[in-house]
């Protein structure tokens, strides 16, 4: 079982800096875009549960299955 699990109040960051691209990938494919460089600060710090709640992400709990598996 992996040491990291992601939840609601993971932030984007941390996705991306323990996942790397292959986290980038899953976030895309749910709706969230990281874009190139991440110069979005304050996007970086967003949790995973407020990107849902501003619609920014689609299905976080096939996100997050998928998250905790590969991580």
């Amino acid at each position: 079982m992996p040491d990291t699990r992601f939840g609601p109040d993971s932030k984007i960051r941390e996705v991306v800096a323990t996942l790397g691209e292959p986290g980038r990938e899953l976030l895309r494919k749910h709706g969230y875009e990281v874009g190139e460089g991440f110069v979005d600060v304050l996007s970086q710090y967003q949790t995973l549960g407020h990107a849902l709640r501003t619609e920014r992400l689609r299905d976080l709990d096939a996100l997050l299955a998928k998250l905790n598996a590969a991580g």
